[in-house]
């Protein structure tokens, strides 16, 4: 009988090649699952942080209450009526101050070409989509039918919303769409 021993220096075929070392844990079923377990573990924990952030960084809405605002849309209808028979004409300047604050001026006429006077003038310069950054700004009436105001307002694009009430009544809204510089 002849015993063939396998010479070291010969070359074995790729198919031969194991990558098992002696003493190494063998791969089981139990371990396959806790691997696939703690993965989806690990991508329903991260998808919940993200979904966490997301809520509290944007609330997705644009007004304040909206249901509220909602049910009174009848009322805004009469209150926006009553606004056009009233036929004001205002006007609103804007302009950055040495300081950086960004002064608003606004012209307000009635139907005959008088200064309106008398009214609580605001502006709300409403970030779109996005509560946080809106800048509310009293105006003080300079001169009949003039309202003047300064506030800190970062550029960019702004709904600039003006309000005149009289006597805690709302009797003039506008909203148009500005570029702060």
């Amino acid at each position: 009988m002849s015993m063939v021993m396998s010479d070291p220096r010969i070359h074995k075929p790729d198919y031969e090649k194991s990558d098992y070392e002696a003493g190494g844990k063998p791969l089981t079923g139990w371990k396959v699952l806790a691997m696939i377990v703690g993965f989806f573990f690990f991508v329903g924990a991260v998808n919940g942080v993200m979904t966490y952030k997301a809520i509290m960084t944007f609330s997705g809405e644009v007004v304040p209450h909206p249901y509220e605002r909602g049910l009174a849309y009848n009322r805004d209808i009469a209150r926006a009526r009553e606004q056009a028979m009233r036929d004001w004409k205002v006007d609103a300047q804007l302009s950055r101050l040495a300081s950086g604050e960004t002064e608003i001026s606004v012209v307000a006429r009635d139907s005959e070409g008088a200064g309106v006077s008398g009214v609580e003038m605001a502006a709300l310069f409403a970030a779109p989509a996005d509560l946080s950054k809106d800048v509310r700004v009293r105006l003080q009436e300079t001169s009949p039918g003039r309202y003047a105001g300064k506030a800190a307002i970062s550029a960019g694009q702004r709904d600039l919303v003006l309000t005149a009430s009289r006597g805690g009544d709302e009797v003039f809204r506008s909203k148009n769409r500005v570029d702060v510089e």
